[in-house]
């Protein structure tokens, strides 16, 4: 079968064996992969890690998928073959992920596609809506109170935006001035224009400065100078959080499957409260383009490779 791998800086399809499931575990036929940022950097080898792993040269690539069981392993009640799901392969070295014919995933990182959602737009749910959910949660924040988000227009702001509103938190957007109707789509309350002084426009909006911030366009130190004192920034990038200052809480979201997680973004999907955007397909052998096309940045929603 054919696995997307990252080589020498290059992405590239080769032939593995079919991936088996063990106890607990699901394989899925893949209908469609997204492509991440996380992807350009594993393909780029830029990953901080990798240092700690000198042995691998080649990484399968491939976070996100959404296809068919075709077959169980020992011990799985909750997956049955012929069920579409969706599922976060979250573990780095593994030999084969999502960007692949078939993947094996356990079944804790598996859920039902959201119903009437295609392959392609369900496949842009788990790795941003879980990073989405763990972010806000590590903020925690409550009904009423504020949350500003930077890079509110792109694939894991918009889920940002979606989701906290969801929890009844009041929303300041960051992005730039022509997505502003995309973004107070969202149910952002308060819009703020990228290349302002962020810290001075958003406290003009929310004055005292907001509750929380989730730093998803990894803004950092000029960003956290919008948080009230005591208040909480999250960043999703490791190594890019900026010194806490003010008594503010900082800490960065390190995404990790959930089953019952993805279960719920995948129901909020189903009724419209998740806007799940295709920026593009290709078909797995031109796997390259759509990296490229990535790299090259201004995309609003996932690119999504099919096999």
């Amino acid at each position: 079968m054919r696995t997307l791998v990252a080589r020498g800086g290059a992405v590239r399809l080769v032939e593995t064996p079919e991936p088996e499931p063990g106890p607990g575990q699901v394989r899925i036929r893949v209908e469609a992969a997204a492509v991440n940022p996380i992807d350009l950097l594993t393909a780029s080898g830029a990953l901080p890690d990798f240092k700690l792993a000198p042995r691998l040269e080649t990484y399968a690539l491939g976070w996100d998928v959404a296809g068919v069981v075709d077959r169980v392993g020992p011990g799985v009640t909750g997956v049955l073959p012929g069920e579409r799901v969706i599922g976060l392969s979250d573990r780095l070295t593994e030999p084969v992920k999502a960007q692949a014919d078939l993947v094996v995933l356990d079944e804790t990182a598996v859920a039902p596609a959201p119903a009437g959602a295609t392959a392609p737009e369900a496949s842009t749910l788990p790795l941003n809506a879980l990073t989405a959910v763990q972010a806000l949660d590590l903020t925690g924040l409550a009904e009423g109170e504020t949350l500003l988000v930077t890079g509110a227009a792109g694939g894991l702001g918009g889920y940002l935006v979606e989701l906290a509103v969801a929890r009844g938190i009041r929303v300041a957007a960051v992005a730039a001035p022509r997505d502003e109707p995309l973004v107070r789509g969202f149910g952002a309350e308060w819009f703020v224009p990228r290349g302002a002084d962020l810290a001075t426009a958003a406290r003009a909006v929310v004055p005292g400065g907001v509750d929380g911030l989730v730093d998803a366009a990894v803004v950092g130190l000029p960003a956290l100078d919008a948080v009230r004192n005591g208040g909480a920034f999250v960043t999703v990038v490791a190594g890019q959080a900026p010194i806490p200052l003010r008594g503010i809480r900082v800490s960065t979201v390190s995404v990790g499957a959930d089953a019952a997680q993805l279960r719920d973004v995948a129901k909020l999907a189903e009724e419209g409260r998740l806007t799940m955007r295709i920026a593009g397909t290709y078909p797995l052998e031109r796997a390259a383009e759509a990296y490229e096309r990535l790299r090259r940045g201004g995309l609003r929603g996932r690119l999504v490779l099919l096999p």
